[in-house]
């Protein structure tokens, strides 16, 4: 029974403390049972994405959000922080242990945010950046021209061999030499193979770059062994803890030099950020410790064969892999060859239940109506249960997708009906919640 409110705190509602959300605001609620609908009856093939555990959603939904606090463990703005301290603590030496660094940061809001920190501690507006091109895989926090990196730094890019889709590193270098960067990255959102750090690194060390390593897409297969690490070649490292590393939306930065950790604690806090999101920091050191398990080992090796075994289904049916293949949880699928734009593959597939998105190819312009790929993962249905055979149905059904669309739409939604029954049936054998 919720109890009586006195007089004086009649502006208190009502079970305040006490009414869940359906009570609440029904219709946000609708919405959000409505999501998990989706979620549950479709198959999650977009590459940044992922399925928390029930213990991430506890952590994300706990009281701490109330809390408020700026700057770090035993350095508050605020009273009251001994015990949200011990939390962030306990993360940022999590973080360090998973990946074997001396120093973390587990403050950024998102990987962004933590590449946009590493700019501000290092660089003064002007100075010259190289990095990935967008459509090479790339992404926009590395200087693209919409984006304040790009706004506000002079950037060289890098890219692709067409040939093989792969890094040109000659390229590369030779581009490091002539241009004399003071910070060069590697990493991006849509590169499926893995990325030669200690070319990077000598390059970096002969022209006096900083090298940064964003392997947001990566982390969680660095964590499970699955990945070979950056941390021991970059002079520092950011990433997200969700993607791979299946944990709340929000980034981190990583590195061995205690000088560039202290630039970078004043870069996230003051200098791009205010108050921690002590919520999703909290659910940081949980989907940290849950790495830390002997069977992520397991849920990053079998990442790594799903999404081969997803590639080798479509290249067997005639398809092109940017790339070749994958070394990671990401399949870069050109579907311009068929005759099709990557938003109509996008529509056509997200009708029968499988989720992803249109993504550039190293040979697009920067028009997204017009990109002639899709960006395939994973991690989501690894996460459920999916073990190779099972993605390589799944490869057979995008390509029978693609294939009718390429066509006409001949088999229309009958097609889709068939496809979708597939896509049913596997969702209830791997159910989420």
């Amino acid at each position: 029974m919720t109890a009586a409110i006195a007089p004086e705190s009649a502006f208190l509602r009502a079970g305040f403390f006490h009414d869940p959300l359906t009570v609440v605001d029904p219709e946000v609620a609708g919405f959000l049972q409505k999501e998990l609908e989706r979620q549950g009856g479709h198959i999650e093939l977009i590459a940044s994405e992922n399925i928390v555990s029930r213990a991430v959603l506890a952590a994300l939904g706990a009281e701490i959000t109330n809390k408020t606090v700026e700057g770090y463990p035993g350095k508050r703005f605020h009273g009251g922080a001994e015990v949200v301290d011990q939390i962030e603590s306990l993360a940022i030496e999590r973080a360090k242990a998973l990946f074997g660094c001396a120093y973390a940061n587990v403050q950024p809001h998102s990987g962004t945010q933590a590449n946009q920190a590493v700019f501000l501690a290092l660089l003064m507006p002007g100075d010259k950046v190289l990095s990935m091109a967008l459509a090479a895989g790339g992404h926009l926090s590395h200087g693209a021209k919409p984006n304040m990196s790009g706004k506000w730094f002079d950037i060289e890019y890098y890219g692709v061999r067409e040939a093989d889709g792969l890094i040109d590193y000659d390229q590369m270098a030779d581009l490091a030499r002539r241009a004399r960067p003071k910070l060069i990255i590697a990493g991006g959102s849509a590169y499926p193979r893995a990325i030669d750090f200690a070319r990077f690194r000598a390059v970096a060390d002969e022209v006096g770059a900083v090298f940064l390593v964003d392997m947001a897409h990566f982390a969680g297969l660095v964590a499970a062994g699955a990945h070979e690490s950056p941390v021991p070649h970059a002079h520092l490292v950011t990433c997200t803890t969700t993607k791979t590393l299946r944990g709340p939306r929000g980034g981190v930065i990583l590195g061995n030099d205690e000088e560039l950790g202290r630039k970078l604690n004043s870069a996230v806090f003051p200098g791009m950020q205010g108050s921690a999101h002590l919520q999703v920091i909290a659910a940081k050191a949980v989907c940290f410790q849950e790495a830390l398990r002997g069977d992520f080992k397991a849920y990053g090796a079998q990442v790594v064969k799903n999404a081969r075994a997803l590639g080798d289904a479509l290249s067997e049916r005639g398809f092109k892999l940017w790339g070749g293949g994958t070394d990671t949880h990401l399949v870069l699928l050109d579907v311009g060859a068929k005759g099709i734009s990557g938003d109509q593959a996008e529509v056509r597939l997200g009708r029968a239940g499988l989720t992803c998105n249109k993504n550039a190819t190293p040979i697009d312009a920067m028009n997204p109506k017009r990109w002639t790929g899709i960006r395939l993962g994973s991690s989501p249905g690894t996460t459920r249960g999916f073990g190779a055979e099972d993605f390589r149905v799944v490869g057979g059904l995008i390509a029978d997708l693609i294939e009718d669309e390429a066509a006409g739409a001949a088999g229309g939604a009958a097609l889709d009906a068939r496809v979708r029954g597939v896509v049913e049936n596997l969702c209830r054998r791997y159910p989420i919640y």
